[in-house]
């Protein structure tokens, strides 16, 4: 009988946390990492530095702190472009000029929002290799596809009252969201 022998893959790997492969090959690029992370409601994005006893953390934004620029609704496109945005400002003060791309093992999708915070980074004046196809076109990014389907759901108020339901306690107006896209970008370009 044949004894096979078995290779536990790293503790990370099997929690489906880090691909060791991805993350060398950006690592020996010997540049700052532009990591982007999202969740349902919110998109986390952080410029880090290889060090040997860990990694370190140069500046990161989160969506969450746009509340303080006046946007509230934080888990679609313009919320991540903004973010992107907000982190290109922090990074820019902190002399950084280039960095590389690491959306971990997040699947990239053409034009979703880890390319419109990818866009806002890169609006900012820093350098990040990419392709000009998987950005999101302009109207996107300012929130029209909101703007769009909100005054296709004010007809049954009920569904858009359920849907919009955030924009509504903060008492903001979906069809305004362009509107209130341009004045958080020149809060934040001001700050």
């Amino acid at each position: 009988m044949k004894k096979t022998r078995f290779t536990v893959k790293f503790k990370r790997r099997r929690k489906g946390i880090t691909n060791y492969k991805k993350r060398l090959k950006i690592l020996l690029v010997d540049k700052p990492r532009l990591v982007i992370r999202k969740s349902l409601n919110n998109t986390n994005t952080q410029i880090i530095e290889y060090a040997p006893q860990g990694d370190k953390v140069i500046v990161a934004a989160h969506s969450s702190e746009l509340k303080k620029y006046g946007w509230n609704a934080t888990g679609n496109a313009p919320s991540a472009y903004l973010t992107g945005v907000l982190l290109g400002q922090k990074a820019k003060k902190k002399g950084i000029k280039e960095a590389i791309l690491d959306l971990g093992l997040s699947v990239p999708t053409k034009g979703g929002r880890l390319y419109a915070a990818l866009r806002g980074v890169i609006d900012t004046g820093i350098s990040v290799p990419h392709s000009k196809e998987i950005l999101p076109p302009d109207d996107r990014i300012k929130g029209m596809h909101v703007i769009n389907y909100s005054n296709l759901l004010k007809a049954d108020k009920a569904k858009f009252e359920k849907q919009f339901s955030a924009y509504i306690k903060s008492g903001a107006d979906p069809a305004k969201s362009a509107d209130y896209f341009d004045n958080t970008k020149k809060k934040i370009s001001e700050a």
